[in-house]
């Protein structure tokens, strides 16, 4: 009896304390508010899940650069990138999946702006700036695959059709944008710290890249002033600047190929007889990494046809495993970036060969332990020709950018090498052509060229590239 007179007492005495129980409603496991870390973490997964992951439904540059081709499902390796939406699904993976979360990282950020301390306000506004710099590369990815997209009015709730702003304007923008960026970050202090997968919070790394970007966004448009901004304010000095994303060896951390080529059971991807054909007589050190030996010689299979797994080479082990790192940008490009510069004349770079050399190094030392490099580039197939530099960079950096498949096409793109092949059963409107070379911004000759409605219409409609254009 006096245990139910006690626990009588307690019940009222709680009730009379309070007549407000709305936060017993409140799940502690299910939060309301998302820390700005939180966002910008997703963020980064997303974005280097989509530009990594060979997957038909979402990215397909490792086949639009032909460095591998399809087994099964070819129609994306024959121009066909209607069937599953191709372009829709990549464009809603970075506007939905990764430039949202970073807008609400940096809104997150805003908000907490007048409440942080002057001893934690360097580290704050670094976090600012590389949320910026994220966004930079994000939107300069989408501008090089769709040209003008939604830009001043996009990712607005209420505003469901955004004006779609000029490419070059965007780029304009970008370049203002990471300006902005470079110099509000603190070196010295951390931003993200371990919720940052890419650098660890090293402000001094994200300075790296963010200047490696912006000669990379300057050779785009040849900007020689850009370029030498970028160079004095640092760019990539060795691998160990590469923005690579740590996967692990598990889910849901791991690295997507592992998910298309391993995990899922499949059999859908072999390395095209394109790339093959092209690096099978370098003697190139890299071979045996980039591909599988389950061929004698290597056999590409043809690109754009429907291959059988078993008759031809298959992508090598590394791409197999789950932890694989994956990189967003490279030592590797900035040292062709910095050749491309010098053959150019622009920005006041010098040394275009030894620019090439070293990327070439810089590539083998990455996959490859102890490789004679210097044998390698003593080859006359290999050397850099000074008369022909778009041929000697162009076929090089293709090589080095294997698995990198958005950056070998736009590389492509820009100098015309390697010769790439014309699928036989390419879909109607590409009439068994392959794009050409681009230059920024685009003029108004290519943008309303005679064959520019037939490949719109054969890669997804008015919502995929004005940069893609056809061979005559």
């Amino acid at each position: 009896m006096k245990k139910l007179i006690i626990i009588a007492f307690i019940l009222v005495g709680a009730i009379s304390c309070t007549n407000d129980f709305s936060e017993w409603n409140i799940d502690p496991k299910k939060a309301t508010e998302v820390p700005a870390s939180t966002l910008f973490s997703n963020a980064e997964r997303n974005l280097v899940r989509t530009m990594k992951t060979q997957n038909v439904n979402t990215n397909i540059f490792n086949f639009m650069a032909q460095y591998w081709t399809a087994t099964t499902y070819p129609d994306e390796s024959n121009y066909d990138l209607g069937t599953r939406d191709v372009p829709g699904n990549f464009w809603n993976a970075l506007y939905t999946g990764v430039l949202i979360d970073l807008k609400e990282s940096t809104n997150v950020l805003n908000a907490a702006t007048a409440n942080v301390s002057p001893a934690l306000l360097s580290k704050h506004n670094n976090q600012l700036a590389v949320v910026s710099i994220l966004e930079v590369y994000t939107y300069h990815v989408l501008v090089d695959v769709f040209g003008d997209i939604p830009y001043t009015e996009a990712l607005d709730i209420d505003n469901p059709s955004p004006v779609y702003d000029n490419d070059s304007d965007i780029y304009a923008s970008l370049f203002t944008k990471l300006d902005s960026a470079i110099s509000n970050l603190t070196t010295g202090i951390e931003s993200f710290g371990t919720a940052d997968f890419i650098y660890g919070g090293d402000v001094s790394s994200w300075k790296k890249f963010a200047n490696s970007l912006k000669l990379r966004m300057a050779l785009r448009v040849k900007d020689g002033a850009k370029i030498t901004s970028a160079i004095a304010g640092g760019v990539f000095t060795s691998n160990d600047d590469n923005a690579a994303f740590n996967f692990l060896s598990s889910d849901p951390y791991s690295n997507p190929l592992w998910e298309n080529l391993v995990q899922s059971g499949r059999s859908d991807v072999l390395v095209s007889d394109t790339f093959v054909n092209i690096i099978s007589p370098l003697n190139d050190p890299r071979t045996p990494a980039y591909m599988d030996n389950n061929k004698d010689p290597y056999i590409g299979g043809p690109y754009g046809a429907n291959n059988a797994f078993g008759e031809f080479t298959h992508l090598g082990e590394i791409f197999h495993k789950p932890d694989f790192e994956g990189i967003i940008m490279d030592y590797t490009e900035v040292k062709f970036l910095l050749a491309e510069a010098a053959a150019r004349g622009l920005g006041g770079v010098t040394g275009a060969e030894n620019h090439y050399n070293d990327a070439v190094k810089a590539s083998i030392d990455y996959w490859v332990t102890g490789a004679d490099t210097a044998a390698y580039l003593a080859q006359s197939t290999v050397a850099y020709n000074a008369t022909n530099w778009e041929m000697s960079i162009g076929m090089q950096k293709y090589i080095a950018l294997y698995s990198h498949g958005f950056e070998g096409w736009a590389s492509w793109r820009v100098f015309g090498y390697p010769v790439l092949n014309a699928p036989i059963d390419a879909h109607v409107s590409a009439e068994g052509m392959v794009p050409v070379r681009f230059t920024y911004p685009a003029d108004e000759a290519q943008r309303n060229g005679p064959n520019y409605e037939a490949a719109s219409a054969s890669i997804g409609g008015d919502k995929f590239s004005t940069r893609v254009f056809w061979n005559q």
